[in-house]
């Protein structure tokens, strides 16, 4: 709803008018909300932006959130949805900051008991409740970007790729191995064998749960792009209960090799290692 440029006049004669008493108001309803969660100054900064935003805002005629001049106004409002959600305030919280505006223009418009003030408080108040829906848009859509970045560093972490000395790196899956993690495991053994030049891999996977169709299929594929790169892969961690899924399942491995644990596939890398040492050596000796 926009407001007619004889109410945009009024708003702003009301703000302009009475912009000190209205802003003292303003930040002490908000403060009371947020119960000293901020400080007085920076509240009272934003207060006193929102406050300057609005006027300049209704001195553009006919008062439209929509509009060109509602510009500045757009963008202080997602400012400051932007900033409460990354200080861990909630949505309503950071409604309020703006409803608030509402109590303040009632108790100004209390005075006078007119029709055209009832009028124009009706009128204001919807357009609060814009921008209050505004903000809220805002802050969900931070949030919403927050949480994904927070899931996709989350996800990194879950799956380090670990040098386990020269020529040897090791996966350790722990949890649940759905096809974006699957994605970033076989991206990061990738980028780690080429970093390493490394010319084996252990991927071990005692810490997920649960082996099906679409985990053994996430790791047969890594192990195929790894060996495209030249590694050699070794899977370990295959409890006994996890054999007989597979079985059960017909999933074949095929030449892959596979080792109960971790040390035993350790074990096998050591051999693996050693006997292309004494190869080498022997190939020295006249």
């Amino acid at each position: 709803m926009a407001l007619s440029a004889e109410e945009s006049g009024r708003l702003t004669g009301l703000l302009d008018g009475h912009a000190e008493r209205i802003t003292q108001r303003w930040v002490e309803l908000v403060a009371a909300s947020l119960r000293g969660r901020l400080s007085q100054a920076e509240l009272r900064r934003q207060v006193e932006e929102l406050h300057r935003a609005v006027i300049e805002a209704a001195r553009g005629g006919g008062f439209d959130l929509e509009s060109e001049s509602a510009g500045e106004l757009r963008a202080v409002l997602a400012e400051l949805s932007r900033g409460r959600a990354r200080q861990g305030f909630t949505a309503t919280e950071t409604a309020i900051s703006v409803y608030a505006l509402k109590d303040v223009l009632l108790e100004l418009l209390e005075a006078d008991a007119g029709d055209k003030a009832l009028r124009d408080y009706v009128a204001f108040s919807s357009l609060v409740d814009q921008m209050g829906l505004f903000t809220f848009e805002s802050f969900v859509r931070t949030r919403e970007s927050l949480i994904a970045d927070q899931a996709e560093q989350l996800l990194e972490l879950s799956t380090p790729v670990v040098k386990i000395w020269e020529g040897v790196v090791a996966v350790p899956l722990v949890g649940t191995l759905d096809s974006a993690r699957a994605q970033v495991v076989m991206e990061r053994l990738l980028q780690t064998l080429v970093d390493t030049g490394s010319p084996y891999a252990i991927i071990d996977i005692t810490g997920v749960p649960a082996v099906d169709t679409q985990v053994a299929q996430h790791i047969l594929k890594t192990v195929v792009a790894a060996r495209l790169m030249g590694a050699d892969c070794i899977i370990s961690g295959i409890r006994p209960q996890i054999a007989q899924t597979i079985v059960a399942l017909g999933i074949e491995f095929g030449d892959i090799a596979t080792k109960a644990s971790l040390a035993d596939a350790l074990r096998h890398v050591l051999r693996l290692t050693g006997v292309e040492a004494a190869r080498r050596q022997s190939r020295r000796e006249p």
